[in-house]
C-alpha cells in the first residue's frame, strides 16, 4: 500500500517542465525562453492620476530613465524635496517619507523610504497581463446593491 502511495505520489514530479505552461509566458513550455516583449515608452504626462485605494502610493507620471537613485544620490529629490517644490512645481513628498519606524519626525528623509521605486513606479499604456474585476472602493460604494445578494445578519 505504501508504495501505491508513493508512485503516486511521484506522478507528478515524474512530468517534464516541457509538459507545464504559463499563460503570461504564452505557448512556450516553462523549460525554454521566451522573447521578451518590447519596452515601451513610459506614460510622460506629468498629470496626477487618482488612487485606487486608501494608502495607495502615488505612481509617477512622468519618464525616469537616467535617474540616479543609489546609496549616493536621489536624483527624485532634486524636484520633490520640501526645499525644491516651489521651483520645481512637483507635489512635495509625504511628511510620512520624514518619520523613522517609531513614529519620530526626523530632520531629513528617513533612510527607510530613502528608494523611491520600492513603492512608487512609472506606468505604461499596456493592457494587463492577467484579467481582474477590480473595482475601487468610490465604485463599490456608489454602485446599487445586488438585489440577489442575501440582506445582513443582525449581530447577536
Amino acid at each position: 500500500m505504501r508504495k501505491i502511495i508513493a508512485v503516486l505520489l511521484l506522478l507528478p514530479c515524474l512530468a517534464s517542465a516541457a509538459d507545464f505552461y504559463d499563460r503570461m509566458r504564452g505557448n512556450v513550455p516553462l523549460d525554454q525562453t521566451t522573447q521578451p516583449p518590447p519596452i515601451v515608452n513610459p506614460d510622460n504626462s506629468d498629470v496626477r492620476r487618482s488612487r485606487n485605494y486608501a494608502m495607495q502610493p502615488p505612481i509617477i507620471p512622468h519618464k525616469i530613465e537616467g535617474y540616479q537613485l543609489d546609496k549616493n544620490a536621489n536624483r527624485c529629490m532634486m524636484c520633490h524635496a520640501r526645499t525644491r517644490t516651489q521651483e520645481s512645481q512637483a507635489p512635495m513628498i509625504s511628511v510620512t517619507h520624514f518619520m523613522d519606524r517609531d513614529g519620530n519626525f526626523l530632520a531629513e528623509l528617513s533612510p527607510r523610504r530613502y528608494f523611491c521605486l520600492q513603492c512608487h513606479v512609472p506606468q505604461a499604456g499596456l493592457n494587463p497581463l492577467v484579467n481582474n474585476q477590480f473595482k475601487d472602493v468610490d465604485t463599490m460604494l456608489n454602485q446599487a446593491p445586488d438585489p440577489s445578494a442575501a440582506p445582513p445578519q443582525p449581530k447577536k
